[in-house]
């Protein structure tokens, strides 16, 4: 299997999920882990499979990100495995306003589902359930064992 893990990170947070998921993925095969503005939507030609994680901003994908996933081609993903994660805050974790955050984020979800959506828009197979992994707060750092829980929906993934 040869997968590509495409990224993009404000404050290394959803850089370091992409680095353990794209470790997690070696064992099953070659893996590129490469930041979303370093990649161009003809340079996934020949990857078995494509991860796309990307911080939530204002609740969507980073605006580079959705930059990335508009411009792959229609069909441009055909026959490629595909999924996305995001990295997010907790409403129970944000120090004051968590339930104001709770009401948007269940209005609006958060950046992982849109970009799956996407993905299969352009012809990619879902092969994972979109995941969110949690920051403490908007400049991190990561939750306790949220690099874990990377390596292991990677994993998932593989075997999938």
């Amino acid at each position: 299997m040869k997968a590509l893990v495409v990224y993009d990170s404000f404050f290394g947070n959803t850089e370091q999920i992409a680095r353990a998921v794209g470790e997690a993925l070696q064992s099953a095969g070659d893996v590129e882990v490469r930041r979303v503005t370093d990649v161009t939507p003809d340079q996934l030609a020949g990857f078995d499979l494509v991860i796309v994680g990307s911080p939530t901003r204002a609740f969507r994908p980073s605006p580079n990100t959705k930059a990335f996933l508009d411009a792959i081609p229609a069909e441009g993903l055909r026959g490629i495995k595909v999924a996305a994660f995001d990295t997010r805050i907790a409403p129970e974790d944000v120090k004051s306003g968590g339930g104001v955050l709770k009401f948007f984020a269940k209005m609006f979800g958060y950046a992982a589902d849109p970009m799956a959506k996407k993905l299969q828009q352009k012809g990619g197979t879902l092969v994972a359930q979109p995941e969110g992994f949690y920051v403490l707060d908007s400049e991190g750092p990561l939750r306790d064992g949220e690099l874990d829980r990377a390596a292991d929906w990677a994993r998932h993934i593989a075997a999938a």
